[in-house]
């Protein structure tokens, strides 16, 4: 009798068990359109580690399953690099029978998602920009004026030559001084007169901060609006983020990349992310202009490494995905 009531005890248990609710899956960002995380110069995917390092499967943990990383030329123009991203939508579009994407580019890959949401903004659903140069770099200013220009484009080719023969690519011939005409402030000129939705109008503004909390308990609040572009033009979205590289919260000692954005942030003479100014990044909604994060710790590139005090980038994407969701895209 004893053995039969444990038996029936471990048949209600398991039925109760059974009865429960599956645990509903998060779907916070499951957006109407697939995402596509644009790379930016010399950019590459799964060589040592993603350019986008834990970004994807972040994504997925809030329901945006659907996210897909080209790989476009490491060196070249916008104008190159876009239509190649172009033509990776088409063929994706066909694979998918996806409407449009919502695409996010870091550094010139958010050029190169301009690029295609002006020519063929039937295939967009939105373009975000992370730290993207939309009015040109001084540091590419610097390289370009620069009596050693010429090896730095001999370096560049190189990389990139070296990168194709990695990922086993032979049709992309790296042209790094492409690059350099995309992204310096002159040539950006041009690049924004051809395709200029989403940019911001007029002169850079100083982020205006108001207190909303009591006298006794100030809680400031930034208005980064003020130096929007327009949220939406063809039926595009326009959303961009960036930040500012601070050695004081910025550097972590095992990252060999601060060194060197610690040399480029001096071709600057006001706030930077080492390569990229803040008022160059502006673009549609500016969600934030001043994160704690240089400009490789955006994209948590390089295992993640950052300062003890920077945000975790891979918390703004999936902040991102969610906004994108709730805008309907």
């Amino acid at each position: 009798m004893k053995r039969l009531n444990s038996t029936l005890l471990m048949i209600m248990t398991l039925s109760f068990i059974l009865a429960l609710p599956a645990h509903a899956a998060n779907t916070q960002g499951k957006t109407k359109h697939p995402i596509v995380l644009v790379h930016g110069l010399s950019g590459f995917d799964r060589i040592i580690i993603d350019y986008f390092f834990g970004i994807k499967p972040a994504l997925a943990a809030v329901g945006a399953n659907q996210v897909y990383t080209p790989r476009v030329s490491g060196f070249d123009t916008s104008e190159v690099r876009g239509e190649q991203l172009l033509s990776y939508l088409e063929q994706l579009q066909a694979i998918t029978g996806a409407e449009k994407f919502n695409l996010i580019g870091h550094s010139q890959g958010g050029l190169d998602a301009r690029y295609v949401a002006s020519v063929r903004p039937d295939l967009v659903a939105s373009v975000t920009s992370v730290g993207s140069p939309h009015f040109g770099s001084d540091t590419a200013d610097a390289i370009k004026n620069s009596p050693l220009s010429g090896l730095a484009t001999t370096i560049g080719n190189a990389l990139g030559t070296l990168m194709n023969a990695v990922m086993g690519e032979t049709g992309n011939v790296p042209n790094a001084m492409g690059s350099i005409a995309a992204l310096n402030s002159q040539d950006a000129l041009i690049f924004n007169a051809h395709y200029p939705e989403g940019l911001r109008q007029g002169a850079c503004q100083e982020t205006p901060v108001t207190n909303v909390g009591p006298w006794w308990w100030p809680r400031w609040v930034k208005n980064y609006s003020v130096n929007d572009g327009e949220h939406s033009v063809n039926g595009v979205a326009y959303y961009s983020w960036a930040g500012i590289y601070n050695p004081l919260f910025n550097s972590n000692i095992l990252d060999p990349a601060d060194a060197l954005l610690a040399v480029t942030s001096l071709t600057f003479n006001s706030e930077n992310d080492g390569m990229v100014g803040r008022c160059s990044s502006h673009l549609g909604q500016v969600i934030r202009d001043d994160y704690t994060l240089n400009h490789l710790d955006q994209v948590n590139l390089l295992f993640g490494l950052r300062g003890l005090w920077a945000p975790d980038p891979i918390i703004l994407f999936t902040e991102h995905a969610i906004r994108l969701k709730n805008a309907g895209l």
